[in-house]
């Protein structure tokens, strides 16, 4: 039975020794996560009332939390006895390892921090970048979901879109509406820019700062093509355009003016 007691004093004497380091540890494990899910509850509570704005909470919270566990991480596994150098030495190369993986998911995080950062756009802005055209929803660590006039989810890499070109539709909170509208040769180019102007001036969707315009575009083959150009908000901008093209044509028709259509005059030249 020697070997036995043998064994068993080395066991007394690990859990003597360890015991107390690990039961330390561990409380400090549990607690420590426990003060940085507190933590991060504090820190949306004062973002929200130093209003900073809303898309960037999450992401910030986010990234204190995991900063603040990468900590505690470190600082429990030192209290058990494990060299921090070695180990911030093993997460270094294992996060190089995983970094070299994963170039394209990181792109996209180093995209999503400059979007964060310098907010080429916000939640609810209309924008067109990549390719899509659509009103910006979510911004996540990632992506970028985009909800399109259609009704359809866009998924955008945030990588692309930091470094592409953006429009943003809704930044200076007014649109031009641009639509074109033909009349015929022979009439009153005078009479029918008062009418449009006044069917644009009567809608109240239309903006007066800046004044809408209506002006001689280009002398088409069948027609002289009117520029007819209001403003409106980023939320209007469809409402106002069908109605220019609806209205346009009702309120040349109340006025007499003719809206063209192609046409070819044919000449026919006698040989004998």
């Amino acid at each position: 039975m020697p070997d036995i007691e043998q064994y068993y004093g080395k066991a007394i004497e690990l859990v003597m020794t360890f015991g107390p380091k690990l039961v330390l540890a561990l409380f400090t494990l549990i607690f420590g996560l426990i003060i940085i899910g507190w933590l991060t509850r504090l820190s949306l509570r004062i973002m929200e009332r130093t209003k900073v704005n809303a898309t960037l909470r999450p992401f910030l919270a986010s990234l204190i939390s995991w900063l603040a566990k990468a900590l505690l991480l470190i600082s429990v596994a030192s209290m058990v006895g494990i060299e921090t150098t070695s180990f911030v030495a093993v997460i270094g190369a294992a996060g190089l390892a995983v970094g070299l993986a994963l170039q394209g998911s990181l792109s996209n995080f180093a995209g999503g921090t400059l979007i964060m950062i310098f907010r080429p756009y916000e939640v609810g802005d209309l924008i067109e970048a990549q390719g899509q055209l659509g009103v910006v929803k979510e911004i996540q660590i990632f992506t970028t979901i985009l909800q399109s006039l259609e009704n359809k989810r866009i998924i955008v890499p945030n990588g692309p879109l930091a470094n592409g070109n953006i429009i943003n539709y809704t930044a200076e909170g007014k649109l031009r509406v641009d639509t074109v509208i033909g009349i015929s040769y022979g009439a009153n180019i005078d009479q029918a820019k008062a009418a449009l102007m006044e069917m644009m001036t009567s809608n109240p969707l239309v903006l007066n700062d800046p004044a809408p315009s209506v002006n001689v575009l280009e002398l088409g083959d069948s027609s002289v093509n009117l520029a007819v150009r209001p403003y409106c908000r980023p939320e209007h901008y469809w409402d106002v355009y069908f109605h220019c093209y609806e209205q346009g044509k009702k309120t040349l028709d109340a006025v007499g003016i003719e809206i063209p259509f192609p046409q070819r005059d044919v000449h026919i030249h006698n040989a004998s």
